[in-house]
């Protein structure tokens, strides 16, 4: 506005500025009013439509910004946890490996101690077949003496065609089974 007061002053003066006016038919009133409504509209328009949109500018620059920062955080955060996964995995494999390993050696020792087992429990059955087999081998040579006193006291009867009495039944017996001790 105080541009203009030169001019002012050049147009009361009758300069050439009055000469260009006067050509171009500017009313000096007018002009004044013009700029004064265009700058009151220039001021209610920064006011109440520019200076909002620069402040919804500002803000959506400053979320943008911190978009981009939760951004990077997000994605550092993801990187960090995408560490923590490869190494619980890792501690998992591990964990899973160590486990099968103690479970092949648990079986190893468990096979071992089983066969022993079993050995010792086939040793066991074989020594009770040898006490068997002993105790019935001594039976039937047992049996088998008697059997054969019996029939020496019987054939012996028949021989000396003689009844024998049970003392002399008796003592053959023992002497016969005595003799086949002996032999």
């Amino acid at each position: 506005m105080l541009a203009v007061l030169p001019l002012l002053a050049d147009a009361n003066s009758g300069g050439q500025i009055q000469q260009i006016a006067e050509n171009f038919g500017v009313d000096w009133p007018h002009l004044i009013a013009q700029i004064v409504s265009f700058c009151i509209v220039c001021a209610l328009l920064y006011r109440f439509a520019y200076h909002p949109v620069l402040t919804m500018l500002a803000e959506r620059r400053t979320r943008i910004a911190e978009s981009l920062a939760n951004g990077k955080k997000i994605k550092a955060e993801l990187a960090r946890t995408e560490e923590l996964r490869q190494e619980t995995l890792r501690q998992a494999n591990a964990q899973a490996t160590r486990l099968i390993e103690e479970a092949h050696q648990a079986a190893a020792e468990l096979q071992e101690r089983e066969t022993k087992k079993a050995l010792a429990s086939a040793e066991q059955i074989v020594a009770n077949a040898h006490e068997t087999a002993a105790r019935d081998y001594d039976k039937m040579l047992t049996d088998l003496k008697h059997e054969v006193g019996r029939l020496v006291v019987q054939t012996t009867a028949m021989v000396a065609d003689k009844v024998l009495t049970p003392e002399d039944q008796a003592r053959l017996a023992e002497e016969t089974v005595s003799r086949i001790a002996a032999a």
